[in-house]
């Protein structure tokens, strides 16, 4: 991995800490284990005396005595402090120029990323299965939003990522000069686009890149793992490190990569992270990150073993010859050069049962929690370093085959026949997000909403990709969908004004 150019401390002077320390982590135990007198908050005061102690019981007194405030001595107050060196070691170690520690999760840096690229200019183009989180930002910022779909798997309801050609026509196709390009790699389900290339064509028409790798936070940290989009010419890149690099729920990073564009960003971001991050940002959260990040890059032997267990995994359920891997056909698409071996896209149709219902009938009945589902697929993620039995997922979801084949179900919603409707085409943008979001508006019957401007952003859950936008036409056909997933056995639609979506918000005509 190479190292960063410049210190995220400012200071490149400072003695070099080894990626073996977790400063911030060890700064923060050292503050615990001080027996102060804390007369301000957090009101628990570190100590389980009075109403604390049922905070204490639950989570243990050591938790408590970690939740240091913001602006303490000897951890985040003054210059060079154990917090910029833990910033300086995360830059270094995914090779950054500079790098954010994110307590709002990734849905903190795409608005982030959002709000910075806006100093550049309003004509951006985003990949249409970008997060609603960005979607949040376009609206924050003011963006003028075009789109470059991804390649679609229409049977198993899988979206991918883009090609360098269809990047390419999406700019030109822009009404105004675009200045930045968003795109998602590792997708949902595994797939790895070509950044290399995507960097190419946005910036050879003067845009920058960001790069949606929320769940490709391991990537680059072994020669048998993609590499981090931080090193391919991304110009802004978001990873969860919560997802499958350990740390706690939450916990995020942002990375400024070393390019032309960074003298530009760089200042845009830092205003962009005072806007969004919590002025009393969770020292459990950093702390985590630190500690994650130490891991990765002096765990190779572990994560050695654990590529080793997902070999095994993938010929365990191959073997099976009823479940299959859709990864390895993910390869035959012209926009996916790589896959994550840690996220296991199973084809789960042997069992008779829509991928929903299995997923909620594993939840309730085998305590197996997926990470999430199609109609035909299940997704199963392994957290980088571990090496779960998948034998278990297996037994259970031949359980449930054996079951339907003896029950020869055809109840509503349960046969695999009554799948969702396919993704839908997206509506007409007939007005920027940031104007019809603060557009005067009305609610209106499902009937009513169809062909009127959404004020909202609704998105199907999971895994949480827009459907709808403020400022696009609504269609039946989309109307039809976000129905069909809010009455699925595990289904949800963020921004919906009511769980049925019955109605919807639309601008007043």
């Amino acid at each position: 991995m190479p190292p960063a150019p410049h210190s995220s401390s400012g200071s490149p002077t400072h003695p070099a800490l080894t990626q073996s320390r977790a400063p911030y982590a060890e700064a923060l135990e050292h503050a615990a284990d001080r027996n102060s007198l804390f007369l301000s908050t957090p009101g628990h005061g570190g100590t389980s005396e009075g109403i604390s102690a049922g905070q204490a019981e639950f989570f243990g007194e050591h938790t408590l005595s970690l939740d240091i405030p913001p602006l303490f001595d000897g951890i985040d107050l003054g210059s060079h402090t154990p917090k910029d060196e833990a910033l300086r070691l995360a830059a270094e170690a995914w090779g950054a120029r500079r790098t954010w520690f994110l307590t709002n999760g990734s849905s903190q840096g795409n608005r982030m990323a959002a709000l910075a690229v806006g100093t550049l200019g309003s004509g951006v183009v985003t990949q249409r299965s970008a997060h609603s989180s960005f979607v949040d930002g376009i609206v924050l910022a003011g963006l003028n939003p075009g789109f470059v779909y991804p390649n679609v798997d229409e049977v198993n309801g899988i979206a991918h990522g883009v090609t360098p050609d269809s990047l390419r026509r999406a700019i030109r196709s822009h009404p105004e000069p675009v200045t930045a390009v968003y795109l998602v790699t590792p997708s949902y389900f595994g797939a790895v686009a070509d950044v290399e290339s995507l960097a190419e064509v946005a910036h050879s028409a003067g845009a920058a890149l960001i790069i949606d790798a929320a769940w490709g936070a391991h990537f680059g940290f072994h020669p048998d793992l993609p590499a981090s989009p931080v090193t391919q010419g991304a110009d802004i890149v978001i990873m969860s490190t919560h997802k499958l690099a350990g740390s706690l729920t939450q916990s995020a990073l942002l990375h400024l990569g070393d390019t032309e564009f960074a003298d530009r960003l760089e200042p845009a971001l830092a205003r962009a992270f005072m806007m969004t991050a919590s002025t009393s940002e969770n020292a459990h959260l950093m702390a985590s990150i630190d500690l994650a990040r130490r891991e990765l890059m002096t765990s190779t032997e572990a994560i050695t073993d654990s590529l080793e267990n997902i070999r095994q995994v993938r010929a365990q359920i191959e073997a099976t010859d009823r479940y299959h891997l859709l990864s390895g056909e993910f390869l035959g698409h012209a926009d996916v050069v790589d896959i994550d071996p840690f996220r296991l896209p199973i084809d789960i149709t042997a069992t008779g049962l829509d991928g929903h219902t299995v997923r909620k009938r594993l939840a309730e009945e085998f305590d197996i929690f997926p990470e999430m589902s199609t109609a035909t697929t299940l997704v199963a993620l392994i957290g980088i370093g571990k090496s779960p039995d998948i034998g278990r997922l297996i037994e259970a979801l031949e359980t449930l085959r054996l079951e339907t084949a003896a029950q020869e179900t055809t109840d509503a919603g349960s046969a695999a026949g009554d799948a969702l409707p396919s993704l839908p085409m997206a509506g007409r943008l007939a007005m920027t997000p940031r104007e019809a979001y603060f557009a005067d508006s009305e609610l209106v019957t499902a009937a009513e909403a169809v062909g009127r401007v959404s004020v909202s952003s609704l998105a199907a859950y999971p895994p949480g990709i827009p459907n709808v936008l403020p400022g696009e036409e609504i269609t039946a056909e989309t109307i039809g969908f976000l129905q069909a997933v809010a009455a699925s056995p595990s289904g949800h639609v963020r921004g919906a004004v009511d769980p049925a979506l019955e109605t919807y918000r639309v601008v007043r005509n």
